[in-house]
């Protein structure tokens, strides 16, 4: 990879994970001097490897997932006699920046949200190890010659999206002054250019002002028809909606032509288009570029009365020459405090998140549905727990199968399939594979 592409800031992207394979049990028999028939002793297969994703302090971008999008933990290997069970499967660490949301791509639904520093999530449980023989042995089964598949992992497809976190986020049509902004009250080193087409990446950096400091980022690309798509809106409208304060810079001089209460209606249109919530942040507007026309002129006092009538305080400013800079600061800073101090000004999360104790919690879950499929003459049984079970059955052994059936049978699902009209010689389909009925099973 070029030190250009290392560089790039990639927020979207991706990929797909799998948690690793339990292992099989072993079907073993205990071999000892003077000892004729010894009895099971086959250990459980080991779990397979969990999938987490953990933040890491030193990642800003998702580059590293441009070229690599698949990602698989270790399985779980097989157990062996004398009751030794197989060695779990290591476990998968996906390393992301801070502001990393996963989402499911099935659901649309968010998996985790890794917005504090060192958070780790576990997305993906491994496979259960198989059961070895000495788990099936009764009774009246003392030498059962049959043990347990480990459970497959699972499997999921993601969209990996960051979203900067910042504390302030600027606002404004390109070429207002916002780049300039930045750069004079931060380290940032933003690109500054005459464009109205925007495709430049946000840029971040630390305003320290009284004693604090705060993270504040240039939210590049927004423009008319920002939420709708159009330039990279969505790119970059996503970036605001973790910022907690909104300084809206504007050009006030009309230097190029352009009516400032116009961008102003404009930009809080897109904002209010793409998520009402957003508008209800602080607003702060920086009325830019002062230093190009008198505090007194017509059309900034007509700018000055309207937006503050709409209840937002106007600071004029002149970034290049630091004019009113450090009081919009100050002003940005008091909002953070505000916001810090009174829980009630906090945004309440209202992210739809993916919930993973769905299925502990499901009441149908132990549940077996019997039908019959006309077209193809067959039987069909369809469950939560018994797919899992019957993933697990190893059907080269006709001990492993009874098993299966056995459960089947207790369930009362072979009676309902009696009632259906099952005969001897039928078939019973579970997931794809078939099974021919025979009442001495």
């Amino acid at each position: 990879m070029s030190q250009k592409e290392k560089n790039m800031f990639t927020d979207y992207t991706k990929i797909i994970i799998k948690s690793g394979d339990g292992g099989n049990g072993a079907a073993t028999f205990r071999r000892e001097k003077y000892v004729a028939a010894g009895g099971p002793d086959g250990g459980d297969g080991g779990n397979g490897g969990n999938v987490y994703f953990q933040v890491d302090k030193d990642k800003n971008t998702l580059i590293d997932f441009r070229y690599n999008r698949k990602f698989k933990a270790k399985n779980g290997e097989n157990g062996s006699g004398s009751h030794c069970n197989g060695k779990y499967g290591e476990d998968l660490y996906i390393k992301v920046p801070i502001g990393t949301v996963v989402k499911d791509v099935e659901t649309g639904k968010v998996v985790a949200d890794l917005s504090k520093p060192g958070q780790t999530e576990l997305i993906l449980k491994g496979g259960r190890g198989g059961r070895g023989n000495s788990h099936f042995a009764t009774a009246t089964r003392q030498a059962p010659r049959f043990s347990e598949d480990g459970e497959k992992g699972e499997e999921k497809e993601l969209i990996l999206e960051l979203k900067l976190l910042a504390d302030v986020g600027l606002l404004g049509f390109p070429n207002v002054g916002k780049s300039t902004f930045l750069s004079r009250t931060t380290s940032a080193t933003p690109k500054i250019a005459n464009y109205h087409f925007t495709t430049i990446d946000p840029n971040l950096g630390v305003v320290k002002i009284y004693d604090s400091s705060f993270v504040m980022a240039d939210i590049a690309g927004i423009i008319e028809g920002a939420s709708e798509g159009l330039g990279m809106g969505f790119k970059f409208l996503k970036h605001i909606e973790r910022t907690k304060v909104l300084i809206h810079v504007v050009d006030v001089s009309g230097s190029e032509g352009r009516n400032p209460i116009d961008d102003f209606n404009k930009i809080n249109k897109e904002l209010e288009a793409y998520s009402p919530r957003i508008l209800k942040k602080p607003q702060l507007v920086a009325a830019n570029k002062i230093d190009m026309i008198d505090e007194d002129d017509p059309q900034y006092l007509e700018f000055k009365k309207y937006v503050e009538d709409l209840g937002y305080k106007v600071f004029p400013m002149s970034a290049p020459l630091n004019l009113g800079v450090e009081e919009i600061l100050g002003a940005a800073l008091n909002e953070l405090n505000r916001i810090e101090q009174d829980p009630s000004l906090q945004e309440e999360n209202t992210t739809d998140f993916f919930d993973f104790e769905a299925e502990d919690n499901d009441p149908t879950y132990r549940d077996i549905i019997c039908g019959y499929d006309e077209e193809e003459d067959v039987y069909t049984l369809s469950g939560k727990q018994l797919s899992k079970i019957f993933k697990s059955t190893n059907f080269n052994d006709m001990g492993s199968l009874r098993y299966l059936y056995k459960y089947i049978e207790k369930k009362g699902a072979i009676e309902q399939l009696k009632e259906l009209g099952l005969e001897e010689g039928d078939i019973i389909r579970i997931e794809d594979y078939d099974l021919e009925y025979w009442d001495e099973f």
